[in-house]
C-alpha cells in the first residue's frame, strides 16, 4: 500500500507545528496542510498575547507567588465544573495539564529558547469561594515575543524538517473529507485554491483551482475552532447564556471557521460540549483592522467602574478581570449587549493593555528599552491611539459632556448622568480611606498587596472624578468571539474517539479542534493563559502517540 505521508497534519497553527516538530524529531514523514497562505502559519498563536498558565514557576518565586499543584488543580477543577458524563476525558486532561504545567511545561519550553517577561499577571481572578471559579495566584506568564516569540522555535524545526526532506507544506489545500481503507483513516481530500498574496489575518481567496487526494497512515487534525464563524457561534449558543448577542465583534479572522469539525463529524468522531465557549465581555473595535469585524480585547486592572448599558454597575463580583463567562451570563441578561468601562486618565496609563500581539510592539520585539519607555508614558502609544481614533472611546473633562457622547456612540439616549453620576460618586466616597464596604475598592487594596500588580498593573486608589487624574474616558465594550472549549473528543494519547468510545482508527486532534485535550479541558471556564498551553500539550501528545503508531 502507497502512502504520500507517515501522518497528514490538518492546520498550521500553534497545535499543528508542535505535532509536526515531534513528528520530525521522531524521524516520520509529514505533510502539513492549511487553507491559508504560507505566510499565516502559526495561525491564532502569532495573533496572541502569548500568555501561559504556569505553577510554582522561577517567575512567580520572584515575585513572591507562592503556588502548587494542588492549589492549581483546585482552581482548574472549580473553574471547570465538569458535570457532564462526557467530561472523563476532559477531567483526566485536566489533571495531566496541571501537572504538565507544574512540571515540565516550563523547562521543556526553556530548553527551545522561549523565554518570559518577569512579571506574572492576575486573570480571571474568580471572587467566589476556595472552590469556586478563578486563579487563587496570579499564574499569567507573558512569552518573551508574545505570540510570534512563542510559535518561533516549532516554526524553526517543522521549517528544518523541510530542509531534510521530512515535511512538506501543502499550504491553500482545504479538506473536504476524509476517508478510511479496512476501517481506518487513510485519506483526506479536498480542494486546491488559488494563490494568494493576502496579508496575515486579512481574507484570503476561495476560488477553486484544483483538487488533491492524499494518503497516510494517521491524519491528525488541528484546524482550529469557530470563533470566526458567527453563524455557527449563534447555532451553538448554550441556551444558559441567553439569547446570543445581536452584534459581536471577532476576535480571530474568517478563516477560524469550524468546517473540519463537521468533517471529523462525518468521519465518525465524537465531537462533545459544543455548546461550552470563551467569548470575552470587554471587546473594542479595532480602529485599524485587519479581518472583518476586527476587535481587540481589553486586559483591564481591577480600578475601572463597569456600568451596564443604563449605567447601573455591574454587581458583585463582577469587577473587570474577575470572571469572564460569569459577566458575560449577566450582561446577556440585560437586553442590551454593550456595557461600559469609565475610568480616567491616571486609571487608563496605568491599567489598560491590549492583547494581540501587535497591541504590544515592545514585548513582541522583545525590547527592554521599549518596555522601559512604555512604563513611563502616562498612557501608552497603543492604548493612547485607540483613545484618539477608537469608535468606542469618549474622553471629556466633565461628566456631563462624558454622558452625552457615551449616548452619541450608541444613539440611543439610554444614559442619563444622574444615575450615572450617582454610581460614581457613591465608589469615589469609599475611597476616602483604607476601610470600605465597597467589595471593588477592597479588590483594589488587594491587588496592591502583589508586587506585580502596584509596579505596573493597579492604580493607587483614587476618585475617578479626581480633577487631577483626569480627563474623564468611558469605553464601550461589546461580546468578542474568541475560543471553543468543545471539540473533538480524545483520549490521553489525542486519538480522536467515537461516540462509543472506541478510537477512531488513524485520526488524532489537538489544540481548539480538541478542545484543547479530550473534547473540553477547560469544562465551562478557562483561567486564561490555556489556551495557548493547550495547543502546545496537545499537540506534542498527538505528535509523539502518531509517531509511536506509524513506526
Amino acid at each position: 500500500m502507497t502512502y504520500d505521508a507517515d501522518v497528514i497534519v490538518i492546520g498550521a497553527g500553534l497545535a499543528g507545528l508542535v505535532a509536526t516538530a515531534e513528528l520530525v524529531d521522531a524521524g516520520r514523514k509529514v505533510i502539513l496542510l492549511d487553507q491559508e497562505p504560507e505566510r499565516s502559519v502559526g495561525g491564532q498563536a502569532h495573533w496572541s498575547f502569548g500568555g501561559l498558565f504556569l505553577v510554582d514557576s522561577p517567575e512567580q518565586r520572584r515575585m513572591r507567588i507562592k503556588d502548587s499543584r494542588d492549589l492549581a488543580l483546585q482552581d482548574w477543577l472549580g473553574t471547570a465544573g465538569f458535570d457532564r458524563e462526557e467530561d472523563a476525558w476532559p477531567r483526566r486532561w485536566a489533571e495531566a495539564y496541571v501537572d504538565f504545567a507544574a512540571g515540565e511545561k516550563r523547562p521543556w519550553l526553556h530548553a527551545r529558547g522561549v523565554r518570559f517577561f518577569p512579571v506574572v499577571g492576575w486573570a480571571e481572578r474568580g471572587g467566589y469561594d476556595a472552590n469556586g471559579h478563578g486563579n487563587s495566584v496570579p499564574r499569567f506568564h507573558i512569552t518573551w515575543g508574545t505570540g510570534p516569540g512563542l510559535v518561533e522555535p516549532f516554526e524553526r524545526r517543522v521549517r528544518e524538517g523541510v530542509a531534510r526532506g521530512l515535511v512538506r507544506l501543502a499550504f491553500r489545500h482545504r479538506v473536504t473529507g476524509l476517508a478510511a481503507t479496512a476501517g481506518a483513516v487513510d485519506t483526506v481530500t479536498g480542494e486546491i485554491l488559488e494563490p494568494s498574496d493576502a496579508v496575515r489575518g486579512t481574507a484570503s481567496s476561495r476560488e477553486v483551482t484544483g483538487s488533491f487526494s492524499l494518503r497516510a497512515q494517521a491524519v491528525i487534525v488541528t484546524s482550529g475552532g469557530i470563533g470566526g464563524n458567527h453563524d455557527l457561534v449563534r447555532a451553538q449558543w448554550p441556551a444558559r447564556l441567553g439569547t446570543p448577542p445581536e452584534r459581536m465583534l471577532s476576535g480571530v479572522p474568517a478563516h477560524v471557521d469550524g468546517l473540519m469539525l463537521g468533517i471529523a463529524e462525518a468521519a465518525g468522531a465524537s465531537h462533545i460540549n459544543k455548546d461550552r465557549m470563551w467569548h470575552y465581555t470587554e471587546g473594542i473595535q479595532n480602529w485599524d483592522p485587519i479581518w472583518a469585524r476586527h476587535g481587540i480585547r481589553i486586559l483591564p486592572g481591577p480600578s475601572p467602574l463597569w456600568l451596564d448599558a443604563t449605567g447601573k454597575r455591574l454587581p458583585v463580583p463582577l469587577f473587570p478581570g474577575f470572571d469572564t463567562l460569569g459577566t458575560l451570563d449577566h450582561i446577556m441578561r440585560t437586553g442590551h449587549d454593550h456595557t461600559w468601562f469609565v475610568l480616567n486618565q491616571r486609571i487608563i496609563g496605568k491599567e489598560f493593555a491590549l492583547s494581540g500581539s501587535e497591541q504590544n510592539p515592545d514585548l513582541t520585539g522583545r525590547s527592554v528599552r521599549g518596555v522601559i519607555d512604555r512604563a513611563r508614558q502616562a498612557v501608552p502609544g497603543p492604548v493612547k491611539a485607540f483613545m484618539d481614533n477608537g469608535a468606542d472611546f469618549v474622553v471629556e473633562r466633565d461628566l456631563s459632556a462624558l454622558v452625552r457622547g457615551m449616548n452619541a456612540v450608541t444613539k440611543e439616549d439610554l444614559l442619563d448622568e444622574a444615575t450615572v453620576r450617582r454610581e460614581i460618586v457613591a465608589r469615589d466616597r469609599e475611597i476616602a480611606n483604607p476601610f470600605t464596604k465597597d467589595l471593588q475598592v477592597t479588590a483594589i487594596h488587594g491587588a496592591r498587596r502583589y508586587l506585580g500588580d502596584k509596579l505596573i498593573r493597579t492604580a493607587a486608589p483614587h476618585r475617578i472624578l479626581d480633577p487631577g487624574a483626569g480627563p474623564l474616558i468611558a469605553v464601550r465594550l461589546s461580546i468578542l468571539t474568541r475560543k471553543s472549549l468543545g471539540g473533538l473528543e480524545t483520549d490521553l494519547s489525542s486519538r480522536v474517539l467515537t461516540g462509543t468510545g472506541e478510537p477512531l482508527p488513524g485520526v488524532y486532534a489537538a489544540g481548539e479542534a480538541a478542545g484543547f485535550g479530550g473534547g473540553g479541558v477547560h469544562g465551562y471556564r478557562a483561567l486564561e493563559g490555556t489556551f495557548l498551553g493547550g495547543c502546545i500539550f496537545s499537540g506534542r501528545a498527538a505528535g509523539r502517540a502518531a509517531a509511536r503508531a506509524v513506526a
